[in-house]
């Protein structure tokens, strides 16, 4: 039973702090690309590039999360069997 606690624990919380990590990780990213750009505006195209490759990288983690915890949503027996398992129903 304590597995399938934690089990439904994780699915809950890991795209939740996936997408605070990931929200962090860009808004860094953004921040440092303009301050780059800020102080060398020729590289502004080179640098915008650059970040949009980051920024996707960023999300496809974020994303990546998201199916690991659909993964292991599906792997969550039922209501009905958690209860018949622990004699309530």
């Amino acid at each position: 039973m304590l597995y399938l606690f934690g089990l439904a624990l994780v699915t809950g919380f890991v795209v939740a702090v996936a997408a605070v990590a990931g929200s962090v990780s860009q808004a860094r990213a953004i921040v440092a690309a303009l301050e780059a750009t800020a102080r060398q505006p020729e590289a502004g195209g080179r640098l915008f590039t650059l970040m949009i490759l980051g920024l996707a990288f960023i999300e496809s983690l974020v994303i990546y999360c998201l199916v690991i915890s659909f993964v292991l949503w599906g792997k969550l027996p039922a209501a009905q069997e958690v209860l018949k398992s622990l004699g309530a129903g």
